[in-house]
């Protein structure tokens, strides 16, 4: 218990307080790369997008809007998307997600969700019609192929955002 208190009046590390969220949205875009499947179709949620979303949601002065540039390039680079995709939409979801939230009075765990999950949907659905126009070979597939991905990144964002939270609480004690 005593090694507890001992913590309170130590200044926080800079890195652990910048560093966090940054290298848990670049590790959610490696992750699924990481994971050795191979699939007809994608079944794995975007995670980088993922965190990024739970970060902002969770802590909006944290970043600034300029911030998709590079996690998105980043994001682009692992996943193999052409270069620009998740940096054009990454930061225009945090523009949308800026100027509604300035228009919201307070908001509530429910319409975090559905912000994410508008976002979700319609970061998915450019970045097939972005592969399917400027990918090699006309790459992306029938859109119905990426249902199961949207829907099974809607359902887990909560998941993701309560990570968030978690890593929140460890980085700023």
């Amino acid at each position: 218990m005593k090694a507890r208190y001992a913590r309170l009046g130590r200044a926080r590390s800079p890195l652990r307080v910048r560093g966090t969220p940054i290298a848990t949205v670049m590790l959610g875009s490696l992750l699924p790369s990481l994971i050795p499947a191979v699939a007809l179709s994608p079944a794995v949620p975007p995670l980088g997008l993922m965190m990024l979303l739970g970060w902002r949601l969770l802590r909006p002065e944290l970043w600034p809007l300029w911030i998709g540039l590079p996690l998105g390039f980043f994001d682009d680079i692992v996943t193999g998307h052409p270069v620009g995709t998740a940096m054009c939409l990454w930061t225009m979801v945090l523009i949308v997600i800026d100027s509604v939230s300035i228009r919201l009075i307070w908001r509530d765990y429910w319409q975090d969700w559905l912000i994410a999950s508008a976002a979700i949907i319609g970061v998915t659905a450019m970045s097939w019609l972005f592969m399917k126009t400027f990918g090699s070979g006309g790459g992306g597939g029938p859109l119905t192929h990426q249902l199961p991905q949207v829907l099974l990144s809607v359902l887990t964002f909560p998941l993701v955002a309560r990570q968030c939270a978690r890593l929140d609480r460890w980085r700023l004690p």
